[in-house]
């Protein structure tokens, strides 16, 4: 595990504290794979990591690594297993369905607003859908969600469902996939960081993605339609855990005001984020050209169509007790936005 202790020497705790205990200082480590200039990283990454020495007057730290500890896909169980202390990543990269109730945020038409959408998925999954359950073997930090999703593609504008059809589209799996199924879209998962080499080759058409996407990973060269729907066409939803036995290393009194910093506070960081970073992307894409255009009354019957089958399926398949369409329903209504049958 990586968790490095650092103490003082008897001799020097003798000398320098009269014979009383020195504190013990911890540092854990971050593995983390979007680019070091994301503006995840930039602004909410690497601020929670320097708050968390402050809230525990230096006595634990974070280093944010420049390079991750594996694949992105990967980034769970390395926290679980302990190959690094603390990770974030997409609950849907998992590929298995160890995290099928964290797809309450994933669906079309939760919110425009990152902030109120990340608060509601915290307290909804943690609350109602066994969040903890989900990711044994961690400690929860944060769970949250981006800004809404968009449609991007180099091929053609989507005017009727019809033009969906044969589109070849990154989707970060989870319900995403299923909505463009739906759709007669092919779905081809591939992580973030993969997008500009698979969308430059022309091995897919386009992806859905946040507008703060196409300039974080370079894309705006290969992108020339932008379709939006209120709410969101799709949403995802992610997740910032510790090594559970590194959690249980640290004091109580350092647990708690983590603790203060993280949760819900992490979301409203997190949420702001995202929700800045759309908004300073929007010049830079309109800047190169793209055509961006909601989404017209005819497809976003067919979205609202999918949509609403989609959310009646996932309810079905969740285990005994776990009510998905309730918590669902807690969620837009913490957002104040009507689902697909409204």
């Amino acid at each position: 595990m990586s968790v490095y202790v650092r103490g003082l020497t008897a001799a020097a705790t003798l000398a320098m504290l009269g014979g009383t205990a020195a504190a013990q200082e911890t540092e854990l480590v971050m593995s983390s794979w979007l680019p070091p200039r994301h503006p995840i990283v930039v602004n909410a990454m690497k601020p929670w990591a320097e708050e968390v020495a402050e809230v525990t007057d230096g006595r634990v730290t974070v280093r944010v690594l420049a390079s991750p500890l594996g694949a992105p896909p990967a980034h769970f169980d390395m926290a679980r297993d302990g190959v690094a202390d603390i990770t974030y990543g997409l609950h849907s990269f998992s590929q298995d369905d160890r995290f099928d109730a964290s797809e309450v945020g994933q669906f079309s038409f939760l919110g425009d607003d990152a902030v109120s959408v990340s608060e509601a998925f915290y307290t909804v999954y943690t609350e109602d859908l066994g969040a903890a359950e989900d990711h044994e073997g961690t400690h929860i930090l944060g769970l949250f969600t981006h800004g809404p999703g968009a449609f991007h593609n180099g091929r053609r504008a989507i005017e009727t469902p019809a033009d969906f059809e044969g589109l070849k589209i990154r989707v970060p799996g989870g319900y995403t996939a299923t909505l463009m199924e739906g759709l007669s879209a092919t779905p081809i998962f591939t992580s973030s960081t993969e997008v500009y080499e698979q969308l430059s080759r022309g091995v897919i058409d386009g992806a859905t993605f946040t507008k703060e996407a196409l300039t974080a990973f370079n894309l705006t060269d290969d992108i020339a339609y932008t379709t939006t729907v209120p709410g969101g066409m799709y949403n995802t939803t992610w997740f910032l855990v510790m090594n559970e036995g590194a959690w249980d290393g640290i004091s109580a009194e350092d647990q708690e005001a983590i603790e203060g910093i993280s949760g819900l506070a992490f979301a409203e960081r997190v949420g702001t984020a995202w929700n800045d970073a759309d908004t300073a992307a929007e010049a830079e894409i309109e800047e190169a050209g793209i055509e961006t255009s909601p989404a017209n009354d005819e497809v976003l019957a067919a979205i609202r169509e999918v949509a609403s089958q989609a959310e009646e399926d996932w309810a079905d398949s969740l285990p005994e007790g776990q009510d998905g369409l309730a918590a669902l329903a807690r969620l837009r209504e913490m957002t104040g936005v009507e689902g697909p049958a409204d």
